[in-house]
C-alpha cells in the first residue's frame, strides 16, 4: 500500500481519506505549486488488474468531461503499472452517509433544501450532457459544513442511450449499484434512462429524512423483491415533520413504474423550490 509522504508521479501523499477493496483515496500535495489535490490509486495488487484499471479510467473519462460546481471535478489521469491514479479537486468534507452514521439532525435540518437542490442540479447537469450516474446514494454525495456538495463516484456511470433502436436491441445484463438505491427497472438489468437516478435520488432523499431506508431484507434477493413490488412507508411514518407536499414528491420519485415518475431533474427541481420541507420550519430563498 501506497504510504504517507511518499511521492507518487510528482504528488506528494498528505493524508489518506478513504480505503476500499480495490483502492485508496489520499489528500495529496503538488510541492512546485503547493496546490492540493485528491488521488484515487489502484491497491498494488490491483495495478495490474485490467478490470479494475478499466473501471478506474471509466470514471475518470466522465469526471474529465464533466464541468460542474456540484459534481466533483478530475483533472488528471496516470495509466502507470505500477501506481495508475487519477488526480481530483481536494474538497475538504465528509459523505452524507457519514452524517447520518453520525444522526446530525440538525445539520441535516438546517441544509437539507441546500442539498436537494445542489444534488438535483448536479444530476441535471450529467444527464443534460448525455450520463446517467447509476449509482446515487449519501455514500457518493459529499457535504461540506456549509452544506455544500460534490457528487462523486462515475465508475458505473453510463452514456444515455435513446431511441428505437436502443430499446429494441438493448440485452438485460447484471444489475450493477447498490440494491437499495437502484430503481426497479435497474434492478432487472433493463435499459435505463435519467429516472432511474430520479428514483435514486428520491430513496436518498427519504432515507436523509427519516434516517431510516426506505426497503431493507434478510438478504439480497429479498430486498430486490421489496424494491421491485412493496410499496414503500410514506417519509411521514418516520417523520412527522415532513409536510405532505415533500412526502409526496419523494413518494412520487419512488415511483416503481418509470413514467409515473417526475421526468426529469428539473421538474424535481421545480417542485422542491415550490415546497416547505420541514412543517416546523419557514421557507427562505436562502435556502434555495
Amino acid at each position: 500500500m501506497a504510504e504517507i509522504n511518499e511521492m507518487i508521479s510528482g504528488y506528494k501523499l498528505r493524508s489518506l481519506l478513504q480505503t476500499g477493496q480495490v483502492s485508496q483515496v489520499f489528500e495529496v500535495v503538488e510541492p512546485q505549486s503547493n496546490r492540493h489535490f485528491a488521488m484515487k490509486v489502484l491497491l498494488p495488487e490491483r495495478a495490474d488488474d485490467q478490470e479494475q484499471r478499466r473501471v478506474l479510467f471509466h470514471e475518470a473519462e466522465i469526471g474529465i468531461k464533466l464541468r460542474h460546481e456540484n459534481i466533483i471535478r478530475i483533472v488528471k489521469t496516470d495509466k502507470s503499472m505500477t501506481n495508475p491514479f487519477f488526480i481530483m479537486e481536494y474538497f475538504p468534507s465528509g459523505s452524507l452517509r457519514k452524517r447520518l452514521f453520525d444522526k446530525d439532525r440538525d445539520f441535516i435540518k438546517e441544509h437539507a433544501a441546500k442539498i436537494f437542490k445542489q444534488c438535483a442540479t448536479g444530476l441535471a447537469y450529467m444527464h443534460g450532457n448525455g450520463w446517467i450516474h447509476c449509482d446515487v446514494k449519501p455514500d457518493n454525495i459529499l457535504v461540506n459544513a456549509a452544506g455544500d456538495l460534490k457528487l462523486i463516484d462515475f465508475a458505473i456511470s453510463k452514456r444515455w442511450k435513446k431511441g428505437f433502436f436502443a430499446r429494441t436491441f438493448h440485452r438485460r445484463r447484471k444489475a450493477q449499484g447498490t440494491p437499495s438505491f437502484m430503481s426497479p427497472e435497474q434492478l432487472k438489468g433493463e435499459l435505463i434512462d435519467p429516472r432511474a437516478d430520479v428514483y435514486s435520488f428520491g430513496t436518498t432523499c427519504y432515507e436523509l429524512l427519516t434516517f431510516k431506508k426506505p426497503f431493507t431484507g434478510m438478504n439480497t434477493n429479498d430486498l430486490m423483491n421489496k424494491v421491485v413490488y412493496q410499496k414503500p412507508d410514506s417519509v411521514q411514518y418516520h417523520n412527522n415533520d415532513i409536510t405532505d407536499e415533500a412526502a409526496g414528491l419523494i413518494l412520487r420519485m419512488m415511483q416503481k413504474e418509470r413514467d409515473k415518475r417526475p421526468s426529469t431533474m428539473h421538474e424535481v427541481l421545480m417542485e422542491f423550490r415550490k415546497i416547505r420541507i420541514f412543517k416546523s420550519q419557514v421557507k427562505t430563498q436562502e435556502e434555495y
